[in-house]
């Protein structure tokens, strides 16, 4: 609700209307949008920072978002109508940065870094509707065919994605089973990938192999280059 209020007043500073701030359903969803972004890096933090840290974090990452949505869509010119640059690339790599600096060997070794089954229960309930609604995410700010050809784009890249998730995921699995965190994040990064061009023309095909790359190249992510980044990188 914070993160909702302080974007929607940088954002009309930025695109003042006679001295004024407009309010629009445009505005509202990006509003919403960045407050996915602060989600995004937030994932990264979490046990590692006080509440006070995360509203700090938050109240600078808004500022730095809203710059660089204004650039990329005022002068660069971006296509991103689901946000895939702009919320997610942009709140990971915060969220990478942020990790960075506050990286501790205690908390990274601990016997808490990890998933338990309740919590994994939960956050399945979180991916099911997250997978429902991720088509209109990627179409919310989209109009006429454009919004129809998102939804459609994005839930054949979904469904290609979870498919390959949960193949490549026993692939990998020493005992050809299944990993709880393969299926609650991979399941939904071909909705993620996609989010670029989802209104675009780039046919069923591209949308389920946009779909099957982004959830292979997640899980394998999960598996190889997130230990990787722990160990070697401190992130």
């Amino acid at each position: 609700a914070f993160v909702i209020q302080w974007s929607i007043l940088l954002s009309g500073f930025l695109h003042l209307h006679d001295g004024q701030i407009e309010l629009s359903i445009k505005g509202l969803v990006t509003a919403d949008f960045s407050a996915a972004a602060v989600l995004i890096t937030f994932g990264a933090l979490l046990g590692k920072t006080s509440p006070l840290q995360l509203i700090v974090i938050a109240l600078l990452e808004i500022v730095f978002f809203t710059l660089n949505e204004w650039v990329g869509l005022t002068f660069i010119k971006v296509a991103d109508v689901g946000g895939s640059m702009f919320v997610h690339v942009f709140g990971a790599y915060f969220g990478l940065a942020a990790s960075r600096v506050l990286y501790k060997v205690d908390i990274e070794e601990s016997k808490k870094e990890g998933s338990v089954y309740h919590s994994d229960i939960f956050a399945m309930i979180g991916t099911l509707f997250l997978w429902m609604y991720w088509p209109s995410f990627n179409s919310a700010l989209a109009v006429g065919d454009d919004q129809h050809r998102a939804v459609i784009n994005t839930y054949l890249a979904l469904a290609s994605c979870c498919v390959v998730s949960f193949a490549i995921s026993a692939v990998l699995s020493e005992e050809s089973k299944f990993d709880m965190v393969h299926i609650q994040n991979s399941t939904l990064a071909g909705g993620v990938a996609v989010g670029t061009c989802a209104d675009m023309m780039i046919e069923p095909f591209g949308a389920l192999v946009i779909g099957a790359v982004a959830g292979t190249l997640s899980v394998v992510g999960y598996k190889y280059i997130t230990p990787f980044l722990a160990n070697k990188l401190k992130i």
